[in-house]
């Protein structure tokens, strides 16, 4: 087998470390698993059902425990999955969540973890962003990545030519619509448009559909990326009830 690399963009292959996501890869994409990677102090059920699925699958085991420290930068990780990058394309008729240059990692993670726990699965983010198959987005997505559909455009009038049809709603600071009045006419199929921590949507967004901010008191100047994204879905998705 050739030599494992560290992770770089690049590559047409990426990790997940940690034996709960390599567990969501094998039980959700297992087609895509390359090679197991274990701890020679690997041990306790979930790393025995892990090695059994990889088992049923043909995926080849192997014990590494300098390229397990290498990929997830800690001592304390006992598995990781080696995995085929790909590329998704996103349900026409479904919600959408587009996230517009996101660029922190922990964020990008946890979106997507949160996003598959209300039922949206497509993601689409506008280039520049953090990268979706670096083990670090793989890990705090806590293997939630290996269920959504997520695609990456270059500029957002590329994803707008592919979903011409989505009702956008962006969120943003000054949005003209408070998040309850919105939900309460949305249109279906919509898109959620959230901008970059720091500087949020550009201004030309509020001309592309109708603009939302989530009401908070004035005691913070905004909410975290996170935060933002996973209230404004689950309004919109209760909405729907």
């Amino acid at each position: 087998m050739p030599p494992l690399k560290p992770y770089s963009s690049d590559l047409n292959y990426s990790y997940a470390p940690g034996v709960f996501p390599s567990l969501q890869l094998m039980q959700n994409a297992p087609e895509r698993a390359m090679r197991l990677l274990l701890s020679e102090k690997a041990q306790g059920e979930g790393v025995e059902k892990l090695r059994e699925i990889c088992r049923e699958h043909h995926v080849r085991e192997e014990i590494a425990d300098k390229a397990l420290s290498r990929i997830s930068g800690k001592q304390n990780c006992f598995a990781a999955v080696v995995f085929e990058k790909w590329q998704s394309e996103l349900k026409k008729d479904a919600p959408h969540v587009v996230l517009h240059h996101p660029m922190d990692e922990g964020n990008l993670g946890t979106i997507q973890r949160t996003l598959l726990g209300l039922g949206v699965e497509d993601i689409a983010i506008i280039r520049p962003a953090a990268d979706v198959f670096d083990p670090k987005v793989v890990r705090a997505t806590m293997g939630a990545v290996f269920s959504l559909r997520v695609k990456y455009y270059e500029d957002f009038s590329l994803y707008r030519m592919e979903h011409p049809t989505h009702a956008l709603y962006p969120f943003m600071l000054d949005g003209s619509v408070m998040l309850e009045e919105a939900v309460a006419s949305l249109q279906r199929p919509y898109a959620l448009v959230f901008g970059n921590e720091g500087s949020g949507l550009p201004a030309e967004f509020a001309e592309m559909g109708q603009a939302v901010r989530i009401p908070h008191n004035d005691r913070i100047d905004s909410l975290n990326l996170s935060i933002a994204v996973g209230i404004g879905a689950y309004a919109f998705v209760h909405a729907e009830k």
